[in-house]
């Protein structure tokens, strides 16, 4: 058997990724590893990957993109942090886009009739923008200035840890000029 013939679905792959990063890597070697968003890299224009559901309007605004799937349980305890910041920066030209990537609806759809969000939520059904980006890890969340440059990645969710460093990066990026 030759690697070409090896087949993952989407799931299978994003799942044996992040448990391999996970049980064997520390969240600093995680991010130095991974390839995809750097920091300085403009944000493609994301009307134009297929994305289901509606986008808000992102021009100004600092966004804080989180790629997320029904069956992560790091995404699953991002949910309240991700809309207690939301909601706190709301007023100052923040939101939190949710992107997931769950390749049915209605994964996704039940999965947030049990975790509702104040946040708008899209769905990449054929995980083009998270190619694009090369999202290697659950959940993963791209923080993009109001220039439409992106700031910070962050890979994982760690709790209250993670918390507070969104916290301090948002708060950095909304009072950049």
């Amino acid at each position: 058997m030759n690697m070409h013939s090896l087949k993952f679905n989407r799931r299978e792959w994003l799942t044996a990724t992040a448990s391999v990063l996970a049980a064997t890597a520390t969240p600093e070697f995680v991010r130095a590893a991974s390839v995809g968003p750097k920091a300085g890299d403009t944000l493609p224009d994301l009307a134009s990957f297929g994305l289901e559901g509606t986008l808000p309007d992102l021009k100004g605004k600092t966004v804080l993109i989180d790629f997320w799937a029904s069956w992560c349980a790091p995404c699953k305890r991002s949910f309240p942090s991700l809309a207690q910041l939301h909601q706190k920066f709301a007023a100052r030209g923040f939101l939190v886009l949710a992107v997931s990537v769950d390749e049915e609806k209605e994964d996704m759809d039940k999965f947030l009739k049990k975790n509702p969000v104040p946040f708008p939520v899209v769905r990449d059904p054929k995980s083009q923008l998270a190619e694009k980006l090369g999202i290697d890890v659950m959940p993963t969340s791209i923080l993009v200035g109001k220039d439409g440059k992106i700031r910070i990645v962050h890979r994982g969710f760690e709790g209250e840890s993670t918390r507070k460093q969104y916290q301090a990066d948002i708060e950095a990026a909304l009072d950049s000029k």
